[in-house]
């Protein structure tokens, strides 16, 4: 992987994997993943910030996330950065960023 194009996140997931076939045989995984950044006001109270990401795998990864990753489990994700864009329905152009899981490593005891 190139290091122009590199993400490392850990977070929890924030809902089951969810699993797209294709007609041609191959499988999609998509889940979110929420981060935590912490840090002090200006009344020095302490703020929890919380982002979320959209993950997709492919292939074999795709199957380990499918298998062993349900909401809340802990994981720490490698990965680019892609973009893509569709219609919906109404045919409004919609334009999604989604992290693409290279390398995965499951945490935590859930």
């Amino acid at each position: 992987m190139s290091l122009r194009n590199k993400v490392t996140l850990i977070g929890h997931t924030g809902k089951d994997v969810e699993i797209f076939n294709f007609e041609n045989g191959n499988r999609k995984a998509t889940v979110t993943l929420a981060t935590n950044d912490y840090y002090t006001n200006s009344n020095g109270e302490k703020v929890e910030e919380t982002q979320w990401h959209n993950l997709a795998a492919y292939g074999k990864t795709a199957e380990i996330l499918e298998k062993y990753v349900p909401k809340g489990k802990e994981i720490a994700i490698e990965g680019k950065l892609t973009y893509r864009s569709y219609e919906d329905k109404d045919g409004a152009k919609r334009t999604i960023t989604e992290i693409r899981i290279e390398e995965l490593l499951l945490l935590g005891n859930k």
